[in-house]
């Protein structure tokens, strides 16, 4: 027996649709899993990239001595009292007397390793050793840093988040690139973080290659100000329980 199904018009344009709408939910949601694969995992513990309240300024310092200062002082002439430098290791032993800057301004520290390396690219223990080395350092310096950490490059994977862990630390990314060391011009560095939102944490660079960054601070300052975006540390954000984690693979 032969059975045959007969569909009108409208039926089939509601089928359609209906086939459509779950691609591209399908889709949208591969690209999402995709954009934050490197966060993306079902246990294990987390790294922070964004927080709930406040926006965190933050700086990463791995060479140079001419533009870490400057910015330094920037930040206190406009009046700004919270902000997160991250240094490797080898840099702070370099210049104590800019990390000594650093602490009296009031302003929080955080480890980026001690030899800059690609976390994502070496063995286990060789992580483990940098983190200690960086940890060490600021110890002989007698800097009072947070447990915070943060991967020279960015790039990193889950074994990097679980030995930070293991070692008392939080392993902070970001959600906003100034990408102020691509020199790009202040008014691109400015625009790159034009669309700061309450809990965003900005990644900005102080070491000598960022040749902008300084020029461009006081007018993302005042946009900021604007907003009325008050400015916070990420270990404020931790103390808050306010920061957003993505686990990662």
């Amino acid at each position: 027996m032969n059975y045959f199904f007969v569909l009108n018009g409208k039926k089939l344009k509601q089928l359609t649709i209906i086939i459509l709408t779950s691609f591209v939910s399908a889709w949208f949601l591969y690209i999402q899993n995709f954009s934050f694969g490197v966060f993306s995992t079902s246990d294990g513990p987390k790294a922070i990239y964004k927080g709930k309240t406040g926006v965190a300024l933050t700086f990463n310092i791995s060479w140079g001595n001419t533009k870490a200062e400057p910015i330094i002082d920037l930040l206190v002439e406009n009046n700004v009292k919270s902000a997160t430098f991250f240094l490797s290791g080898s840099w702070a032993e370099q210049h104590p007397n800019i990390v000594e800057k650093i602490v009296k301004a009031g302003y929080d520290i955080g480890l980026l390793g001690y030899d800059y390396l690609e976390y994502d690219d070496i063995e286990d223990v060789k992580i483990r050793q940098d983190l200690l080395k960086a940890e060490e350092a600021m110890k002989k310096l007698n800097v009072k840093h947070k447990k915070l950490v943060r991967a020279p490059s960015g790039h990193f994977d889950s074994r990097f988040v679980k030995i930070a862990d293991q070692l008392g630390y939080s392993v902070v990314h970001w959600s906003i690139d100034s990408k102020d060391w691509k020199n790009p011009g202040v008014t691109k560095i400015v625009e790159n973080v034009s669309q700061a939102k309450k809990g965003d944490i900005i990644l900005f660079h102080a070491s000598d290659s960022a040749k902008q960054t300084a020029v461009a601070l006081p007018e993302i300052i005042n946009l900021l100000k604007n907003k009325h975006l008050s400015l916070t540390t990420v270990s404020d954000m931790l103390i808050e329980g306010n920061a957003n984690t993505k686990e990662i693979e």
